[in-house]
């Protein structure tokens, strides 16, 4: 009997894994993707030996050859793909680990190759993959932002099939295959790649949900493309500028934002250089951005975030829209939620969801309660027809 997925399938609770927030969450991230609960135990264990990347990518490493040789394929891809995703562009691990994560992930689940396309799209490919039901009920276009695969978000795009919905998922420019194999770096005009999209696949009167740095490419999208007929941002990214001076020290935040605006490329250089002894965060951060936007230098690739600002088109939003927040997202300040419902001027319909503590879904994409957040976007979207 085939599996029907549903959004019981993902687990509820956020865990202390490791004292440094950011690795912590990633940890969370990983098991919520896979909810297997001996995953949090050897993880937990494997802290202990966890003092930088070097030492996590190592031990995520031996913890999913680990699983493999017990047949563990999800939690094999899911330590492989921990590993990958703190190795730089450089190392020549990298590709490795990011394929044996593919085809675990896409093996576990039961993607086929007819499932998945590859998109022409500028001097390369897009990959998406297209999974329905019989007589599905609309079309949603699915996709992640600043550091997700495709491939991570199997399990939801499953559940929204087992739905009842036509899903299409891809990586755009700056993530997975545009990037890693096609060199196309991250572009704030989102519209273009969606546009590739709905012709290859014809489509008109899609629901479109953008993930993490997906809640502004999702409403960039929506605001040029109407093909567009409703948009869900998952969770709000208004200002992605703000996002990541967030992570500075607020007493030195304001001087050095002006440091980029006023173009000071050695001296923001120098300093970031500096911030980044202090903090694995902002460390991972920037070698990341730097990675999918072909930033040569930290200064540029801060200074080309300042066009991700949602402020120039929500005017031109005119879809119903559902956006969600996380009360405690350490990543995407809470008043940017506000920000986004006092500029969406023109939608047909406003739905604002804020999730708490309370309910284990205050974190950042709602880590520690995934299946809430599915819950309230197929309820929306039932609701909007």
């Amino acid at each position: 009997m085939i599996k029907k997925w549903t959004t019981k399938d993902f687990p509820v609770g956020l865990y202390n894994l490791h004292s440094d927030p950011s690795i912590n969450f990633q940890m969370n991230r990983f098991y919520n993707w896979t909810n297997d609960r001996i995953m949090l135990d050897e993880m937990r264990s494997a802290s202990n030996t966890i003092h930088s990347y070097n030492d996590l990518i190592k031990s995520f490493i031996e913890l999913g050859e680990n699983s493999l040789q017990k047949n563990e394929k999800l939690k094999a891809a899911y330590y492989f793909r921990g590993a990958e995703f703190y190795l730089p562009e450089s190392d020549p691990h990298k590709q490795n680990l990011r394929n044996r994560f593919i085809s675990l992930a896409s093996d576990f689940y039961s993607i086929s190759e007819n499932q998945h396309y590859m998109i022409p799209y500028q001097n390369g490919y897009l990959s998406a993959y297209r999974i329905s039901p019989e007589n599905p009920k609309d079309t949603v276009v699915f996709f992640g932002g600043f550091d997700s695969y495709v491939e991570e978000l199997f399990l939801m795009t499953l559940i929204f099939k087992d739905a009842g919905y036509d899903v299409i998922c891809f990586d755009g420019p700056g993530q997975g295959t545009a990037l890693e194999d096609y060199k196309i770096p991250m572009t704030h005009e989102w519209e273009k790649p969606v546009k590739s999209i709905l012709d290859y696949f014809m489509l008109n009167d899609v629901t479109l949900i953008g993930m993490s740095l997906g809640g502004y490419l999702s409403l960039r999208a929506a605001a040029y493309e109407k093909r567009v007929k409703k948009v869900i941002a998952y969770d709000i990214l208004t200002d992605f500028f703000d996002v990541l001076t967030y992570q500075i020290d607020p007493a030195f935040r304001d001087t050095f934002k002006d440091m980029i605006t006023q173009k000071k490329m050695e001296e923001v250089n120098t300093v970031l250089k500096k911030l980044t002894e202090k903090s694995l965060m902002l460390e991972w951060g920037i070698m990341q951005g730097m990675h999918i936007t072909g930033s040569k230098s930290p200064y540029e690739f801060f200074h080309s975030m300042i066009s991700y600002n949602t402020a120039a088109f929500s005017h031109l939003i005119t879809q119903d829209v559902l956006l969600l927040a996380g009360q405690n997202d350490h990543y995407v300040p809470i008043k940017q939620f506000t920000d986004q419902i006092s500029t969406l001027t023109k939608v047909h319909s406003l739905t604002a969801r804020m999730f708490t503590p309370e309910e284990t879904a205050d974190t950042h994409c709602q880590i520690g309660n995934l299946g809430l957040a599915a819950d309230v976007m197929l309820n929306w979207i039932e609701q909007t027809q």
